[in-house]
Parts: C-alpha cells; structure tokens; sequence
C-alpha cells in the first residue's frame, strides 16, 4: 500500500541519509514513503548514534522485486505486508528475530501474537494492522451502503462515482466476499465468477485509485470507494461527512510488519531499531502520526482519545480485528490469482 504523508529533503529523491558525527554504522530501513513520523529515523539514529538510510517504496510487489533481486542484501529492516512476508520466510530469506533483544514484544496484544502467519513473532513483528472496507460521502449518498455490492452493482446515481483498489491482493476482494469467497480464493472457477464480476462493474467505475481515492471523496468526485481505514482517515481529517465501514459480506485483516534479511550486515541495530519502535511512546506516536492502527496495547492506551472520536476505526478492538479473514500468502495459487487480476484490468 502507497502511504500519504511524505518526508521532505532528501527522501523526496528517494533517499534519505540521517548522519550523526559520532555515527558508528549504517541501518538501512525499506518502509512505504510516509508511513514512519517524520522525525522517528532521525530520533532513532540520534539516540544510537548511528547512520540511518531511508529506502522508500511505493507497493509491496516494488520491495519485493528489489529484494528478489538482491536476496536481501543492502537491507536491514524492511516493512511489507505479512503475506509478503510470509513468502520470504517461504525462501528461507528472512531471519528469525532474536526476542532477547527485543523486550519491548511484551507491548504487543495477546491477540497480535495469536496471527496464523508467524505465530509468536518468530520472524516478523507487527508494525500496522487494520482492515479494508467502503469510505463514503454521507451527505451525496441516498442511504449508507452496507455491502460490496454498492460498489460493484451501484445505482444509477453512483454510476462513474465509484473507485476501487488495484493492488492485486486487495481488487479481487469486493468480489470475493460479494460471492462468499475466501480473501484467500485460489480455485481457479471461483477466481473466474470473480474476475468477470469485477469485468462487469468496470464501466461504472470512476477509476482504479490506490493513492488519491479520499482526495476524490473530498471534492465529491468520488462518493463512494473500496479503501484501507487508514487511508480512509486522511479524507475524514479533511470532510467530517466522510465516513468508513465495513461491509455486511466481510472484510479483511492486513497487517504490515518488519522483517530482518538474513543478509542484513546489522542485525544487532536492526533488532534495536524495531525494539525503538515498539516503545510505547514512539508507537503511540506512529499511530497518531499516520492515522493508523498499531497492535501495541501499551501504545494504544497513549493514544489521546479525541483521535478515537474523530476518527471511529482507530478504536477497532484487538477481538474485532481478529474476526475478519487474515490475508494470507497463496504460495502456488498466487500465480492463478495474478492472472485473473492482470484479466480485470486488461478488460475494455
């Protein structure tokens, strides 16, 4: 997923070098660009005394190729999506987190640990987690739409109103769930009566937009889109008449984590660095900063609670989160799911 707040300088050209005068190593940390505070590589190389290099990406399918491509090498900590995650460790490219060094684990929810993709954070701690529903203009629909249908079978007055998200795991979702599919749908027919359902609801959409969609709610191009709560909550910082649900058939739980190579040349500031960023303090930051969910109870409770009455979908609760279907990594059905969502948006 693209992020929304930026960092400026030099990250803007793709990197960004943080240089104490005492520095004594180099980390370098892959994260979407503007998912992080401004200030929290800075802070961090501050405190260590230490060089910090910024390697932004824009979609985990980017990391993914560059990590692919190096196998790792030239990276400390890279944030990805846990089915991404899940495939690297698949590879036997990811190295097991040594939890000694980071005791700042014992912030997490219970239920954080409890994930079917690394139970007990064997390989990957959880930075974001939250889910993906429909963000709507209250005041320019009839009623507030409850199902993924509104989006694929609009009315007539939402026609060319509508956007949905590209990124391949997350466009087959609407349909999925509309047809009481798994997020994690491999069967080949099922992929099919998907992709053409999606076909079909081409021509009324305003456009696939992974980036600006509550740019779109916010002048009442769009009124209603397939968006991630997070992402969502920039739209409602600007229009309070923008809202977020969750459809009737169900959604999905993504969770975002941080991994370490296993050709990571620090591991030991890696594992300092994600220690860093599980201390409440900078946590609670994390999600007032980028309006989304951390699974850090301690963190959470540090969060002023005038974000969680702005912005409903920040209190989802742990056992909430935990009822929505994981996204998982579909190891060889990947490539089944690739070619039915290259089939969507090649269709006229």
């Amino acid at each position: 997923m693209d992020k929304k707040l930026t960092l400026s300088g030099a990250l803007l050209a793709g990197l960004l070098v943080v240089s104490p005068a005492s520095a004594r190593d180099t980390l370098i940390v892959a994260n979407w660009d503007g998912y992080m505070p401004p200030d929290l590589l800075e802070n961090f190389a501050a405190e260590k005394g230490i060089d910090v290099e910024f390697a932004p990406h824009a979609s985990n399918e980017e990391i993914m190729g560059k990590f692919m491509a190096a196998q790792g090498e030239g990276y400390d900590v890279v944030f990805l999506s846990s089915p991404f995650a899940q495939a690297l460790d698949k590879l036997g490219l990811l190295s097991d987190l040594d939890h000694a060094q980071i005791p700042n684990l014992k912030n997490y929810y219970a239920e954080a640990g409890q994930l079917p993709h690394d139970p007990g954070h064997r390989y990957s701690a959880p930075y974001t987690w939250g889910t993906t529903g429909i963000c709507y203009r209250a005041d320019l629909v009839e009623e507030a739409p409850d199902s993924w249908n509104d989006i694929l079978e609009p009315s007539e007055a939402h026609a060319g109103k509508i956007t949905m998200l590209s990124t391949d795991r997350w466009l087959m979702q609407p349909a999925l769930f509309a047809l009481g599919y798994s997020v994690n749908e491999t069967d080949p027919e099922r992929l099919a009566e998907a992709r053409d359902l999606l076909i079909a609801a081409k021509e009324n959409l305003l456009a696939y937009d992974d980036t600006t969609f509550f740019s779109k709610l916010v002048s009442g191009e769009a009124v209603l889109v397939q968006g991630w709560d997070g992402w969502c909550n920039y739209g409602i910082a600007e229009s309070d008449q923008i809202k977020f649900i969750l459809p009737e058939e169900g959604a999905d739980l993504w969770v975002d984590t941080m991994v370490v190579p296993k050709a990571s040349e620090h591991k030991e500031l890696a594992h300092e660095f994600i220690d860093y960023v599980l201390r409440p303090d900078v946590h609670a930051w994390v999600a007032s900063n980028i309006l989304y969910k951390v699974p850090n109870e301690a963190a959470m409770a540090k969060v002023d609670p005038s974000l969680f009455e702005t912005f409903p979908n920040l209190a989802m609760t742990p056992q909430e989160l935990k009822s929505l279907e994981l996204v998982e990594d579909l190891g060889e059905g990947q490539r089944a799911f690739t070619r039915a969502v290259q089939e969507v948006l090649s269709a006229n």
